[in-house]
This record gives C-alpha cells, sequence and structure tokens, in this order.
C-alpha cells in the first residue's frame, strides 16, 4: 500500500524520463509508492534518443570503412558502398524499439507517464504545459538531464548544428566541420571521417580532450589525423557565411574553410531553462547546474536533482547509480551517495579511449611521495601484419609511496572494453606488484597491461 497522503496526487513526481529518472521512478513504484514521470519528448533521455546508443550505431557503421582496408592485407578483397538513409532508418527502428521497452518498463512497475513538459509551480506542484493540468507531489525529483550549447552570438550560427541534429541529417554532407575538441567533437569527427566525408575539427585550446592525461592526448591527436581527419588547434571561428556552394568558415587565424555542414560540439549544459526552479525554491550553483549536497537533495526541502541536470558527472551510468542512492536514501531510510572515484570512461573514438583513475598530473598534484608511470606505445599485432602504422598507448599511473595503481589510460582498439575490468582493478585499490603478479593472456593487447615493468619516470618526483 502507498503511504500517499490525501494532500498530494503522488508520492513522487519525476520530471525527466532518461535513465536517471526512469531507473528513480521505477525503483520507487516498486516499493509500492504513487509514482509519476513527465516527458516532453521521447522515453530514453539522451543516452537513449540522441546520445551514446545512436552515437554507438554511427560508430559501429564508420568503422567498418577500416576493417574493410585491414582485410586486404589479410588477402580480402572488399567492395562495399554505403547508404546513409538505409543506415538512418534501421538506426531510428532500433531507437524506437529502446524506447518502447524503457516505457514499457515504467508501466510494469506501476509508474504513470505523462507526455509533455513539467513546470514548476511551487514546490509541491507541477503544471503540465499545454496540457491544462496540474499535479501535485510529496516529493519531486529533477532529470531534464543536459543540452548542447551554442555560440549564440556567432555571426551564421543559424546555418550551423549541434549534435542532436548530427542524428538526423537527411543525407551524408561531402565536406564536414565539427568545432570543438571535447569527447563528442572527436567521436563525431571519427564517424564523419570513417564514412569518407571529408571532416575538418577546430579547437580554440592547445590540443583536443581537455581534463585527459596528455600522453592521451597527443597519442589520439596523432592517431586520428592517420584516419583522414585534418585537425586545427588552437583556433575558432569568427563568423559562418552561406554561399550558393556551401558554408564558408571564416576562422580567427585567417584561415577560410567551406564545407557542406558545420557543427558545433562545444559543450553542453544543463537543462534547467523555463523549468520554474526559482518559484520552488530551487538554487542554482555557479555553473548554472542544480545545487545539490551529497544525497542529491536541492535547496527545497522536498525535491531532489540526478543526472546532468547537476552536472557532476555526466555519464549515463553514474545518473542510474544515483537514482538509486536517491532511493535507497529517501524511501529506504539508507541514506547513500555514490562514490565518483575511479569511475571508468570511455571515448568512442577512432581509434577509441578507455581511462579509469588519475592522469599523470593529477597524480603528482595529490600523491605525497610522487607517482612511478609505466608507458607503452606499440603495433597491435593486427595492424603490423598490414603493415599499417597504427599505434596503441597504454599508460599506468602508480602512487610512489603506496604502489597502488591510481591510473590507467589506454588509446587503441577495444580500449573501453578493456578498461571496464581495469577499473575493478583500480576501484578496489590494487598494488602494481598485484597487477604484475597476474599472468598475462598471449597473443592479446591487454597482456602488456600485466607485463609493464620499466618505469618512465622515477619516485623522487615530487608532487608538486
Amino acid at each position: 500500500m502507498s503511504g500517499l497522503s490525501m494532500a498530494y496526487d503522488y508520492d513522487l513526481f519525476v520530471i525527466g524520463a532518461g535513465s536517471g529518472g526512469v531507473r528513480a521512478a521505477r525503483l520507487t513504484a516498486l516499493d509500492g509508492k504513487k509514482v509519476a514521470i513527465a516527458e516532453e519528448f521521447r522515453v530514453g533521455g539522451t543516452c537513449v534518443i540522441r546520445g551514446c546508443v545512436p552515437k554507438k550505431f554511427m560508430v559501429m557503421a564508420s568503422d567498418f570503412a577500416h576493417q574493410f582496408e585491414t582485410a586486404e592485407g589479410y588477402g580480402w578483397t572488399v567492395e562495399a558502398s554505403f547508404d546513409w538513409p538505409k543506415f538512418i532508418q534501421a538506426k531510428d527502428v532500433e531507437i524506437a524499439r529502446l524506447s518502447g521497452i524503457y516505457a514499457a518498463n515504467l508501466g510494469k512497475a506501476g509508474v504513470d507517464l505523462v507526455h509533455g513538459r513539467a513546470v514548476l509551480k511551487d514546490a509541491h506542484t507541477v503544471e503540465i504545459v499545454g496540457k491544462d493540468r496540474t499535479i501535485t507531489a510529496e516529493k519531486i525529483l529533477i532529470a531534464t538531464g543536459g543540452r548542447p550549447w551554442m555560440p549564440e552570438t556567432l555571426p551564421g550560427i543559424e546555418h550551423a548544428i549541434s549534435s542532436e541534429e548530427a542524428f538526423h541529417l537527411p543525407e551524408l554532407p561531402k565536406r564536414i566541420l565539427i568545432a570543438g575538441g571535447g569527447y563528442i567533437a572527436v567521436e563525431f569527427a571519427g564517424i564523419f571521417a570513417g564514412l569518407g566525408v571529408e571532416t575538418t575539427l577546430i579547437y580554440r585550446g592547445p590540443n583536443i580532450l581537455r581534463g585527459f592525461d596528455d600522453d592521451v592526448r597527443a597519442h589520439l591527436a596523432g592517431e586520428i589525423e592517420k584516419r583522414g581527419i585534418k585537425v586545427i588547434l588552437g583556433c575558432q571561428h569568427a563568423s559562418i557565411e552561406k554561399t550558393e556552394t556551401g558554408l564558408v568558415n571564416h576562422l580567427e587565424n585567417g584561415m577560410t574553410i567551406e564545407t557542406d555542414v558545420v557543427m558545433f560540439a562545444t559543450g553542453r549544459i544543463p537543462h534547467v531553462k523555463d523549468l520554474g526552479l526559482e518559484t520552488a525554491g530551487v538554487e542554482l550553483n555557479d555553473e548554472g547546474a542544480i545545487q545539490v549536497d551529497p544525497h542529491s537533495k536541492t535547496t527545497a526541502a522536498n525535491i531532489w536533482a540526478i543526472g546532468d541536470v547537476t552536472d557532476r558527472m555526466n555519464l549515463t551510468p553514474v545518473a542510474i547509480r544515483e537514482a538509486v542512492a536517491f532511493h535507497q536514501t529517501v524511501y529506504r531510510d539508507n541514506p547513500q551517495s555514490f562514490d565518483y572515484e575511479s569511475v571508468a570512461t570511455a571515448v568512442f573514438s577512432q581509434p577509441p579511449v578507455g581511462v579509469v583513475g588519475l592522469s599523470e598530473s593529477e597524480a603528482r598534484r595529490t600523491c605525497n611521495k610522487g607517482v612511478d608511470v609505466y608507458v607503452t606505445r606499440f603495433r597491435p599485432m593486427k595492424y603490423a601484419f598490414t603493415g599499417s602504422d597504427e599505434r596503441v598507448l597504454m599508460k599506468l599511473v602508480v602512487d610512489a609511496e603506496t604502489q597502488r595503481v591510481v591510473g590507467v589510460h589506454i588509446v587503441g582498439p577495444e580500449g573501453p572494453e578493456m578498461i571496464q575490468l581495469a577499473a575493478i582493478a583500480v576501484k578496489a585499490g590494487l598494488t602494481k606488484a598485484q597487477w604484475d603478479a597476474t599472468c598475462a593472456v598471449h597473443p592479446t593487447m591487454a597482456e602488456e597491461l600485466v607485463t609493464l615493468r620499466e618505469k618512465q619516470s622515477a619516485a623522487n618526483v615530487s608532487a608538486g
């Protein structure tokens, strides 16, 4: 039986049916509470509808070109062509199927699904815009995610697209310029280059993937250029001009580049606009995200927030874990907060990146007695056979005092798959000696992770 107070329509009302919101709603409903969830677009949120899932399909589609090239070295003759409309149709069918599963699971759990945009009217009331409907709830959870940021004052920005529109281009362009140096920009550069599009990546910073280990950044920049991507660093747009033959990108360094499509992947921001937060007493932090405590509680006594809208660690599995912690804290009397340390992440660039733990520079700042660094760069067996010069990077960062492995960085085929298992060891606090005591699986790339013996830098380099 629900403990619903007669004063409210629901025990819990969730705004946003992405991965985090759906998990919280389902768990709470399964506990016997009366729960509703509102979604203004499609159930599944950023990850399922316009993020990691469709993007991974695009990565896999585009990587076949590289596999065909490799196959020729093994004696295969491959005659292939790519049909963009056919792929987009298949992708959309699969996304619709996944969205349907999410919606069905909500129904099975007893969650009421409200189609429409929910706006807070006060701390316990939401209005469904355009539906002439208001709903009250004892507790409210905000899980509205993030949205692409676009430089609105840039002349000609109306001619550009964001990553969300990239999933629905009516035809594959012949030329594209992607502005940005983060994981979204790098991933889409690999996608379009793999599909045969003349691809240029521009970024205002000194190197791509700001925040990642410097060796990873440098190595990946070199490898994606081998895949045909033109990378221009230390530069950004001055304007975009539409002409009869395409879009002319005027860059601040004086260069002009004509393309068919211009895509901005210059970051995402919390989706807080027009939510009515101020009327409910929900405050934002200095970065414009919803301010929460370690248990995801906002500045309003009965309102919580999880996922990208809080801008803590914007990863789908993290939002799901935050949802579980919310449910345990609020409805199971078991206060929990998610541990953000040593969370593995992947960049599905080509080649891909897998990372867990600290970069070398982060470790030097936090490890009192310095760090030991082990690095290997090698040509994998698969490419050595074909004569390709593509190389893999693997790097271990070790606390010199405790000998704990505090960071693992991989750039190369199946890096994201390897890092998931490496994350177990890092999270468990295993030492370099324990890694070394693990017998290698031969012949594999992953065996390099347990056979690294020669230090690149010594422990006597103290943290600065």
